[in-house]
C-alpha cells in the first residue's frame, strides 16, 4: 500500500529495504552461529552444549533470510513503492544521530551526565523550550534515575568521572 506523498523525493523503495533487512538478518544469524560454535554447539555427555540450540536457531534465521532476499530479488513485480522520503528520513535522523551520540557519550562520561545533556539538547532543539524550563528537568530527571537505580535498587549503571569524583 502506497502512502500519500508529501511531495518529498523518495530515498529508497520497499523492495530495496526488504532485501537490505533480509541480508542484515542473515549477518546477525552468522554472528549467532559463529558464537554458538565458539561456546560449543555439539552434544556432550550431559546433553546439548551451550551453543547447540542457538546454533540451529541461527541456521533457521540464516536460511529464512536468504530465502526472503532471494524472493525479493527474483520478484520483478515486487513492491517498489516508496519506503521513506527525504523529509521523513530527515526527521528520523534528527532522533537517530543525537541518540547515537548519547550512547557514545555514555561510555565516556557516564549515563547520568550524558542523559542530562541529551535531555537538555532535545528540549532546546526540538521543543524550543527556554533554559529556565530545560535546566530543572535536565538535572532532576537523571538525578531521580540515579537515586532510583543506584540507591534504591542497587543497580549500578555506567558512571563517568563526575560520579567517581563524588565517590560513587
Amino acid at each position: 500500500m502506497e502512502h500519500p506523498s508529501s511531495g518529498s523525493d523518495p530515498v529508497v523503495s520497499n523492495r530495496t529495504m526488504e532485501i537490505v533487512m533480509a541480508l542484515l538478518f542473515a549477518a546477525i544469524a552468522i554472528v549467532v552461529m559463529a558464537d554458538s560454535v565458539r561456546v560449543g554447539n555439539g552434544w556432550g555427555p550431559e546433553g546439548p552444549k551451550a551453543g547447540y540450540f542457538p546454533f540451529y536457531v541461527g541456521l533457521v534465521m540464516f536460511v529464512s533470510s536468504l530465502i526472503t532476499a532471494g524472493i525479493a530479488i527474483a520478484n520483478r513485480a515486487a513492491d517498489r513503492s516508496t519506503f521513506v522520503e527525504r523529509d521523513q528520513l530527515g526527521l528520523v535522523m534528527q532522533v537517530l544521530v543525537p541518540s547515537a551520540v548519547f550512547v557514545g557519550l555514555t561510555g565516556l562520561i557516564g549515563i547520568y551526565i550524558a542523559a542530562m545533556l541529551f535531555i537538555a539538547f532535545f528540549m532546546r532543539w526540538v521543543g524550543k523550550y527556554r533554559p529556565t524550563v530545560i535546566l530543572p528537568i535536565a538535572v532532576l530527571v537523571p538525578l531521580a534515575l540515579f537515586v532510583m537505580f543506584e540507591i534504591w535498587f542497587l543497580v549500578p549503571l555506567p558512571k563517568g568521572p563526575v560520579e567517581t569524583m563524588l565517590g560513587f
